[in-house]
């Protein structure tokens, strides 16, 4: 063969650093704009962006070139950069050290992007630790709850 072909979807989560409540509603939209702008500059595609006060949910299509780890790794550090470079928060802003990305087939695009969508009213019903450990147990990977 000579090109390669992939098409890799992930759901990625993150939340801010000690999973305080500080992402400001009213930043949202700018800051899925920048998000989304650092994926694109890394050749990968945004499917669905949206946070509530304490995290964010992420389905990008991760081009081949980039590792899982390099891509959030960039994505967390960039972006936190330009939160303080804003100004929108009185002490350091900073992301949690870890995240969670799960594989998602084409099948699931949708149903996933719509969960993305309805973050708000979903984390009104549930805390973000509920909801995460939901990922792991579907997906199971086994993991130590006082590390979630």
């Amino acid at each position: 063969m000579s090109n390669s072909y992939t098409q890799n979807y992930l759901h990625c989560i993150f939340s801010t650093k000690n999973r305080d409540k500080i992402l400001n509603e009213k930043y949202d939209e700018e800051l899925h704009k920048y998000i989304s702008g650092l994926a694109k500059e890394r050749k990968c595609n945004t499917l669905s962006i949206n946070n509530v006060s304490d995290h964010v949910h992420l389905l990008v299509a991760l081009h081949s070139t980039y590792s899982i780890s390099k891509f959030m790794q960039e994505i967390k550090a960039v972006s936190s950069k330009f939160i303080n470079d804003k100004g929108w928060y009185k002490t350091k802003f900073s992301w949690q050290y870890g995240y969670g990305a799960f594989s998602c087939s084409q099948s699931q695009v949708i149903r996933v992007k719509e969960y993305i969508k309805n973050q708000k009213s979903h984390n009104k019903k549930i805390t973000f630790k509920e909801e995460y450990i939901e990922f792991p147990e579907k997906y199971e990977i086994k993991y130590k709850e006082e590390n979630i």
